[in-house]
């Protein structure tokens, strides 16, 4: 039986990435709400106040309003917050899916795993070095020409230029941060892996990586880029279904 989707964006991003992909959903009879994190898209928490567990806390309340089970598609960082509120939410949350995501072993942050990788030195840094901070140090930008290279890079750029003028200041407490989960809870449910084999910002090996790290996922490859909703949507959907109506 199908579940209903909670679809979480990514750093910069926020509810309008997953546009031409809940209509989609729908028409396949999977009900679907985007969301916008708080101090992401059209938010206006301040990002002084953004942490992970408010990540969780909004999840939490979008999903304590949909009848019965849900699952949680997270999209590159936001695999880190949909680990997070699957564990909170054990019972509530049925399944997650992680689009070119951030699935990772407990207490292990994206930082962490490119120490590990030594990513300066392979060239699998990604969006890092184009990244423009504020003066406080508590949110970072990211500049439109790298964003439509690396986030969208298998798009017309004209089109990729035009979406990521939507990316917003990204909060710095909902980007370095590290889900804590438990073999019980988070452990105990179904996972999918899209990978996305022609990403530039979340690398195919970092990809591999994590699944090696956090394993039991079913996976399906995509060559994509690293926002299949944006430049592939059909073709995501294609990968989503099966998973969620299993």
């Amino acid at each position: 039986m199908a579940v209903s989707a909670i679809l979480i964006h990514g750093a910069w991003q926020g509810s309008w990435v997953w546009r031409k992909l809940v209509p989609v959903l729908e028409q396949a009879g999977i009900p679907a709400v985007a969301i916008d994190l708080p101090g992401n898209g059209a938010d206006d928490t301040p990002a002084d106040r953004v942490t992970l567990d408010l990540y969780v806390d909004h999840i939490a309340s979008v999903a304590a309003r949909m009848a019965g089970k849900v699952a949680l598609v997270g999209h590159s960082g936001g695999g880190i917050v949909a680990t997070a509120a699957a564990e909170r939410l054990f019972g509530k949350v049925d399944r997650v899916a992680y689009v070119a995501g951030m699935m990772l072993p407990s207490g292990m942050s994206f930082g962490d795993l490119l120490a590990d990788m030594k990513a300066a030195e392979n060239g699998l840094l990604g969006i890092g070095p184009h990244l423009v901070w504020s003066e406080d140090r508590r949110a970072t930008v990211v500049p439109a020409e790298a964003a439509a290279e690396i986030f969208l890079s298998d798009m017309d750029r004209a089109e990729a230029l035009a979406a990521v003028a939507r990316l917003t200041p990204q909060p710095q407490g909902g980007r370095d941060v590290a889900a804590v989960w438990s073999p019980e809870r988070f452990g105990r449910l179904t996972r999918l892996y899209v990978e996305c084999a022609a990403d530039r910002s979340v690398a195919l090996a970092l990809q591999r990586r994590m699944q090696d790290l956090v394993p039991g996922a079913e996976r399906v490859t995509l060559d994509t880029g690293h926002a299949p909703q944006v430049s592939a949507p059909d073709l995501l959907v294609r990968a989503l279904v099966p998973f969620l109506k299993a």
